[in-house]
C-alpha cells in the first residue's frame, strides 16, 4: 500500500469518529429546529439516515475504495451540502443555522485549510439551492428556548472532540519529526552519532570550553588494517567488528562523553572536563579491553585499535583546529606501528602514551 493510502486510511479513521459525534449533535440541533415546521415522513427519514447511518456509510465507501483520501475529501463535500440542505429546511433559523454552517467550516479548515474551507462553502451553498427548490422560502428569525437547548451539545462538545482529535495529530506527527530528527543523526550500524551530528556536538563543546575555560579531549579511532579484515573475513565479520566497537564505546564512556561514527572504520568521542592524562588512560584501558574480545564466526580473528587524542587549547581558534590536532596524533598512531594511543598536547607536539 502506498503513503497516499496509508494516509487516506489515518484521515478516513480520524473523520470516523468526529462525524459520527458531530452528525449524531446534529440530528439533536436539526430534529428540533424542524418539529414545528411539521417536516413530511421522507424529511424525517432523511434526518435519521445523515444523523445516524452516514457516518457508518461513508467509513465504509473510503475503506473501500483505491483512494480512500480522495473519497474521504467527496464524504466531506456530501456532509457541506446536506448541511447547507438542512439550513434551507430550517427555514434559516439563525441559531440552528449559524451553528451547522460554523461548526461545518470548522471541519473544513482542521481538514484542508482556506482551500477546502472554499470548496466546502461552494457545496453548502448548493445544498442551500437544493433545499430552496424542495421546500417554500420562507425565514424564521426567532429561536425558540428549546432549540437553543438543542444547540447547546453541538457547539460545546464538537469543538472539545475536534480539538482533542488534532491534539493528538499534532502529538503524533511531533513524535515522528523527533524521531526522523533522530534518525538523521544516527548512524544505522553501530547507532551512534553520525558524522555530521558529532561534528555538531564537537562545536558545542567547543564553544563551551571557550566560555567557560574549562578543558577536555577528544579522540579518533581507528580500527587497524580494516580493509584486511573485510577482504579476509567478509563485510559481515568487518560489521561486527563495528558493532562491537560502538558497544565498548557505550558501556565504557561516561554518561557526559559524546561518541559517534566519523566515517568507514573511524570513530570519534567528545570527552568533556577530561584531562589529557585521563583521557589517554581511559582510551588505553577502551584498547587493551577491545583486543581481547573474540568472534565467535572468526575464531582467528584479533582486532586492535589506533587512537589520536588531542586536548583542548585556548590557542585553538575553531573547533576545526582542535580536531585537526586529534587527527594528526591518530596519524602518528597509525605510522608508528598501530595498536597505541598518540596524545597532541599542542600544535605540532606529539607524544606517545604507551
Amino acid at each position: 500500500m502506498g503513503k497516499a493510502g496509508v494516509k487516506g486510511f489515518s484521515l478516513a479513521r480520524r473523520l470516523y469518529t468526529s462525524r459520527t459525534l458531530g452528525l449524531s449533535l446534529g440530528l439533536l440541533c436539526v430534529s428540533v429546529a424542524m418539529y414545528p415546521l411539521n417536516p413530511a415522513p421522507w424529511v424525517w427519514g432523511l434526518m435519521l439516515f445523515n444523523g445516524l447511518l452516514w457516518p457508518h456509510l461513508a467509513y465504509q465507501w473510503a475503506r473501500r475504495s483505491k483512494a480512500p483520501y480522495h473519497a474521504e475529501h467527496r464524504n466531506l463535500l456530501v456532509d457541506a451540502f446536506l448541511g447547507g440542505f438542512w439550513v434551507a429546511a430550517m427555514q434559516f433559523n439563525p441559531l440552528p443555522s449559524a451553528t451547522t454552517i460554523s461548526m461545518m467550516a470548522m471541519n473544513n479548515v482542521a481538514i484542508g485549510g482556506l482551500r477546502f474551507l472554499l470548496v466546502g462553502s461552494v457545496a453548502q451553498m448548493m445544498g442551500v439551492g437544493v433545499g430552496f427548490l424542495m421546500f417554500r422560502l420562507a425565514f424564521i428569525p426567532e429561536t425558540s428556548q428549546l432549540q437553543l437547548y438543542a444547540c447547546l451539545p453541538l457547539m460545546c462538545l464538537y469543538p472539545l472532540a475536534l480539538g482533542w482529535i488534532c491534539f493528538r495529530q499534532a502529538h503524533a506527527l511531533g513524535r515522528q519529526k523527533r524521531e526522523l530528527l533522530a534518525l538523521s543523526r544516527t548512524d544505522s550500524l553501530t547507532s551512534l552519532l553520525n558524522h555530521g551530528a558529532w561534528k555538531d556536538q564537537l562545536e558545542v563543546e567547543f564553544q563551551r570550553c571557550q566560555r567557560q575555560q574549562r578543558g577536555g579531549a577528544i579522540a579518533l579511532i581507528d580500527i587497524d588494517h580494516f580493509k584486511a579484515i573485510n577482504d579476509t573475513y567478509g563485510h559481515v565479520a568487518g560489521d561486527t567488528v563495528l558493532r562491537q566497537l560502538s558497544k565498548m564505546l557505550k558501556q565504557n564512556l561516561r554518561a557526559t562523553d559524546v561518541a559517534g561514527r566519523y566515517g568507514g572504520d573511524e570513530f570519534c568521542v567528545i570527552l568533556p572536563n577530561l584531562p589529557l592524562a585521563s583521557a589517554a588512560a581511559a582510551m588505553d584501558a577502551l584498547r587493551d579491553r577491545f583486543a581481547t574480545l573474540g568472534y565467535e564466526q572468526s575464531p582467528a580473528l584479533n582486532v586492535s585499535l589506533s587512537i589520536g587524542l588531542a586536548a583542548f587549547s585556548p590557542a585553538h581558534t575553531d573547533a576545526t583546529l582542535w580536531l585537526n590536532d586529534a587527527d594528526q596524533a591518530l596519524y602518528e598512531a597509525k605510522t608508528t606501528g598501530r595498536n597505541r594511543v598518540i596524545c597532541c598536547c599542542s600544535q605540532h607536539e606529539v607524544l606517545d602514551s604507551v
